[in-house]
């Protein structure tokens, strides 16, 4: 599932700061020089089921992970984990509460990283 229509998506910054940010509200993250992904793991206690909440992004100036690189964050996506294939991202019915978690997680990001930077 993708989210659409917030500030994140084409949101230009300092790989550091989006580090520090991301890495204070609990994502994880892989880098591989030209990209970035922080991923935040949700598990649905009642379903017993595990989601991602993901965060890509790519450098446009510099190499991740050196910490004055710029980086252009892409969409942001909700995917739902099967052991062991992995995360699918479509076709998928996600639970509301979820749904509202990421969405929530998505305006923590927005005000961190407006603090961040000023």
């Amino acid at each position: 599932m993708k989210f659409e229509a917030h500030e994140l998506e084409g949101l230009e910054i300092e790989f550091q700061a989006l580090e520090n940010v991301m890495d204070r509200l609990g994502f994880t993250h892989v880098w591989d020089y030209e990209r970035v992904t922080f991923d935040y793991k949700i598990v649905d206690q009642v379903r017993d089921d595990v989601y991602y909440f993901r965060v890509q992004g790519y450098a446009i100036e510099g190499e991740i992970p050196q910490p004055h690189s710029i980086v252009k964050i892409m969409k942001t996506f909700l995917g739902k984990h099967y052991y062991p294939h992995g995360v699918e991202y479509d076709n998928e019915e996600f639970p509301k509460h979820i749904v509202e978690k990421c969405k929530k997680k998505i305006a923590g990001v927005q005000k961190q990283l407006a603090e961040e930077v000023n």
